[in-house]
């Protein structure tokens, strides 16, 4: 479970990008996050594995106070948290399989990785998790020779490969084209329900949040706006949300 507790993030320029949120996401849910840009989006996600700290008020992950953990304890919490990124995030240099065993990093000592000496069963895991996410064939291809749709198949495995209980996906499909956004977000939710990962998305874009959204937190300003299921988000709510908005169904 993940529990905000009147959460707020200042910035040392001083804007203040969350103010006092409470929420709670349980185990095994699928969470969309969406508001206009600057609402505080990636900050809140960001929040989650700590790479935003919080200026004010408690961040409860997997029954760990994040305020409270040392550098070492939360290490060891971002093992257990994966991360998709809009921009894929790969080394583009080294081979798909290379990039999906990344993913191993937390469990494997700095020797070992430094000489990429990952074990068989690491290895197995990384094949199997390309084989999830349709691109077995692609393991021995350099990174930068993938289409934009398979590279982010790529840091999908990449999370799968970590074995986490939580994916955090920040604008996941932004640079994507239409069709190949539905690839991503078809595989992103077939996890979710058959491997119970809390799964936390930001997107933008309304007709995919109508399509794939199951509950969805709405920001604006740094607040919570909305919070409540897909099914009664309207013209209002968005207005709401956004400020402005035109439905169209």
């Amino acid at each position: 479970m993940i529990i905000f507790k009147n959460v707020s993030v200042v910035y040392p320029n001083g804007f203040k990008a969350l103010k006092n949120i409470n929420l709670e996401i349980n185990d095994s849910e699928f969470v969309i996050v969406i508001g206009p840009s600057g609402a505080g989006k990636s900050t809140l996600i960001r929040t989650i594995n700590g790479f935003v700290k919080i200026s004010e008020g408690e961040l409860i992950v997997n029954n760990k106070n994040i305020k409270e953990l040392n550098e070492k304890e939360l290490r060891a919490l971002r093992r257990e948290i994966g991360m998709i990124f809009q921009n894929f995030n790969l080394v583009k240099r080294i081979s798909v399989l290379r990039n999906v065993l990344i993913g191993r990093l937390g469990y494997v000592s700095t020797i070992r990785s430094i000489f990429n000496l990952f074990s068989k069963e690491d290895i197995e895991l990384a094949f199997e998790n390309l084989r999830r996410v349709g691109i077995e064939d692609k393991a021995y291809v350099r990174a930068d020779q993938l289409s934009g749709g398979q590279q982010q198949r790529v840091a999908i495995a990449r999370a799968l490969t970590q074995k986490p209980k939580i994916i955090l996906a920040d604008e996941p499909v932004a640079s994507l084209d239409p069709p190949t956004a539905k690839v991503v977000m078809d595989y992103l939710k077939k996890f979710n329900k058959e491997l119970g990962i809390t799964t936390i998305i930001n997107l933008h874009d309304i007709d995919l949040v109508m399509e794939y959204g199951e509950r969805v937190v709405g920001l604006r300003n740094g607040e919570i706006v909305y919070d409540g299921s897909v099914k009664n988000i309207n013209e209002k709510t968005l207005k709401e949300i956004y400020g402005k908005w035109e439905f169209k169904q």
